[in-house]
């Protein structure tokens, strides 16, 4: 009994142990995601700046536990379009580089002034970001979540901590789940694995067959089926006005 109460002392003495127990997951139906944190997240209204150059309203949520640090960043491009239509009317007159495809053949895969381009290649555009840090890239994969196609990368920093990354797209939202942890602790798989979507109740989403935002998201095809609608997947994240509408 002597040597077993020892051993739980030890374990609940490391340092990730109360790290692990604080964990919980954390949902917002406004930007449509759930995730765990490590404690209620900070939200910040900033923005992010696309590929082809457009502004885009999005939310940075933040939390620490220990030396770790983790975020998420949800973007929301569903206003990419109109902002096309815009650039596309000051183009001056055959500028296809400014244009897009305004009518014909390429409108649904290039869009006004590269719109609907900028959205299908959201996601190798924010992987893109990472792998030009000053970092070695040790994994680059393709990866799903509940049926959801994106992307994973594994990172060592020059200070040898470890970043760990998902990106994901879904509803024309892209979604990007970055954790670092000092050299020598565990990697943040509990993070970076715990994405998933939320419909505007809360409930989490899983399709039957894989969801592409590249042709689900911009319309192509109607989205798969659904394989069912869970409950309410954790009280919901306050919501912050500066966030795009779903």
């Amino acid at each position: 009994m002597r040597a077993f109460l020892l051993a739980i002392a030890l374990v609940v003495s490391l340092p990730g142990f109360v790290f692990a127990q604080e964990w919980s997951l954390y949902v917002n139906a406004q930007d449509g995601f759930k995730i765990n944190f490590p404690g209620e997240p900070t939200v910040t209204a900033t923005t992010w700046v696309s590929e082809q150059g457009y502004s885009l309203p999005a939310n940075l949520y933040t939390a620490e536990r220990g030396l770790g640090r983790y975020s998420m960043t949800a973007v929301d491009y569903s206003g990419i379009e109109q902002q096309g239509l815009e650039r596309s009317k000051a183009c001056p007159p055959g500028a296809e580089t400014c244009l897009g495809q305004t009518s014909g053949l390429l409108l649904s895969v290039i869009g006004p002034g590269y719109a609907f381009q900028d959205i299908r290649g959201a996601l190798i555009y924010a992987s893109s970001k990472f792998i030009q840090r000053d970092a070695t890239v040790t994994h680059y994969t393709w990866a799903f979540t509940d049926l959801v196609e994106g992307q994973t990368l594994q990172l060592t920093n020059a200070d040898e901590s470890r970043t760990s990354v998902s990106i994901f797209m879904h509803d024309n939202y892209l979604y990007i789940a970055e954790g670092t942890v000092p050299k020598g602790y565990p990697e943040p798989g509990l993070f970076q694995q715990s994405l998933g979507f939320v419909d505007d109740d809360g409930n989490g989403l899983r399709y039957e067959t894989l969801y592409s935002n590249e042709f689900h998201g911009l319309g192509t095809y109607p989205p798969p089926p659904l394989r069912g609608r869970g409950g309410a997947a954790g009280p919901a994240g306050a919501a912050n006005p500066a966030a795009g509408i779903r």
